[in-house]
């Protein structure tokens, strides 16, 4: 499903169920090891989604841990990003010489819960919501707008190891192409220099699942 809206130059895995086969390196068992079986599965099925999409890059099986703020920890020479919710887990890798960063996210396609979507957006955000609504109410552009927010937080995290704020973003959905603008509101220098100004990012429903991803080319 995720592949639909990545680019070629990355690879993705995603899963609707829990495989048997998925396992856990003792380092990342021990990250989850108090949590409760239903986190334990999430966390168990999403790496091995990543395990599947690295070996694609021919790179070995390895404990991914997390760092800072939870992100994981990829292996020298990839970024990639990871998600999951009910009934759907999803893991995205490039090689870094390729692909600067990665943001996927997935959510249930349901409508936000009372007082979030409020809390998440810029008034400029929900003035545009309530076009997209109004034209086709079938789909649940809030949902949408949280989850494209959430695939710019995680590509913007590994190039800036700064938070970014829900409100520090302003996101513009395309419904025709199925996609998305983010601008940022905020100072976007990177770790390499550069400046990041905002992202472009493709969404998708699908089976009851939002996808949102963003891949930075170089």
């Amino acid at each position: 499903m995720i592949k639909q809206i990545l680019p070629s130059e990355v690879v993705a895995v995603d899963v609707r169920e829990d495989p048997p086969e998925a396992t856990l390196f003792p380092e990342e068992e021990a990250l989850v090891a108090a949590a409760v079986e239903k986190r334990r599965r999430e966390f168990r099925t999403v790496r091995h989604c990543a395990r599947l999409a690295l070996a694609e890059l021919d790179v070995p099986p390895s404990p991914l841990l997390r760092g800072e703020r939870g992100a994981p920890i990829w292996p020298a020479g990839i970024v990639g990003s990871m998600t999951h919710c009910a009934g759907y887990r999803a893991a995205a890798v490039g090689r870094s010489e390729v692909v600067s960063t990665i943001g996927i996210d997935a959510e249930p396609h349901d409508r936000l819960p009372d007082g979030v979507l409020d809390a998440v957006s810029l008034p400029a955000e929900r003035v545009r919501h309530a076009a997209l609504a109004g034209a086709d109410a079938t789909v649940h552009w809030d949902r949408i707008l949280f989850s494209a927010k959430e695939s710019v937080y995680k590509a913007w995290f590994p190039l800036t190891g700064r938070w970014l704020g829900f409100e520090d973003a302003d996101i513009t959905i395309d419904a025709e192409a199925g996609a998305f603008q983010a601008r940022l509101l905020v100072p976007g220098d990177t770790a390499e220099g550069l400046y990041l100004t905002g992202f472009a990012g493709r969404w998708l429903v699908q089976d009851g699942v939002v996808t949102t991803a963003i891949a930075v080319l170089r």
